[in-house]
């Protein structure tokens, strides 16, 4: 994680206060130009910091911008050590093709269990048996890896079933609303879809041994459904109105991934 993320995770983590530029130094180990620097790359990437002499900085506003710093701050303290041991363990995307096209690339890589990939927008988002994923800004998307002796799950059913029901749990806990999982990869609200699960998996030739999984999960966060297009709006439905979400995209990834590492 770089300086920016983790001077995002320690603002995040003391919204109800100043911090002051020496405190956040002494707490990384950088110097307090390093911190300028951050405060400043994090201004530019829309989030508003107030600045008070003899007092530090504070976030003036939650943005819902996705960042690892930001997901960091809501992970339980026995989970946000699993990331802050590891290097490059999450990654953040405006846009792009498919988080589990990229999650799978990292996991034949060698990268680790818990190893996250997090867009706001797909390009090439994928369902099961092949199907397109319509992902538009919105929408949260993204992908973990897991490791087959890290998990009490071995079949791909039991595993798909588990963290259906986990994201379940993560929406009722964060949103005050409880999706119905159907059948066992599709979250649903009423009767139209709120959110995909597709999971994946690679396997070594001569054994037939799972070498990695990785889940792949898609939500209508606060995405414009009159925007989808005709053949599924009228399936679809998405946990907010678009603006009026009352917690973050880092929230709800942090709630799942709590349930699911």
């Amino acid at each position: 994680m770089n300086s920016k993320d983790k001077v995002l995770e320690i603002l995040n983590s003391n919204k109800d206060r100043y911090i002051s530029g020496e405190s956040i130094a002494s707490l990384l180990g950088i110097s307090r130009n390093a911190i300028w620097k951050a405060i400043n790359e994090l201004r530019k990437s829309g989030y508003e910091i107030e600045a008070v002499s003899n007092k530090g900085y504070r976030l003036a506003l939650e943005k819902d911008i996705l960042s690892a710093g930001g997901i960091l701050s809501y992970l339980n303290e026995d989970i946000a050590a699993i990331y802050q041991d590891g290097s490059n363990m999450i990654h953040i995307f405006d846009t792009t093709t498919s988080t589990n096209r990229i999650a799978k690339e990292l996991a034949i890589a060698g990268n680790c269990h818990g190893t996250l990939v997090v867009s706001a927008r797909q390009t090439s988002g994928k369902g099961r048996r092949n199907h397109s994923f319509f992902s538009p800004e919105g929408g949260l998307y993204f992908s973990v890896i897991l490791s087959p002796d890290r998990i009490s799950y071995k079949t791909p059913d039991e595993i798909t079933t588990f963290i259906g029901n986990s994201v379940c749990d993560a929406i009722e806990n964060t949103c005050s609303i409880r999706p119905r999982l159907k059948p066992i990869n599709d979250l649903f609200i009423g009767d139209k879809k709120v959110c995909g699960i597709l999971t994946e998996a690679g396997t070594e030739f001569e054994t037939g041994l799972v070498q990695w999984i990785v889940v792949g999960i898609g939500i209508n966060f606060d995405s414009d459904i009159d925007s989808f297009p005709d053949d599924i709006k009228d399936k679809a439905i998405s946990l907010f109105e678009p603006g009026k979400a009352t917690i973050t995209k880092n929230q709800l990834v942090a709630a799942i991934v709590n349930k699911i590492i």
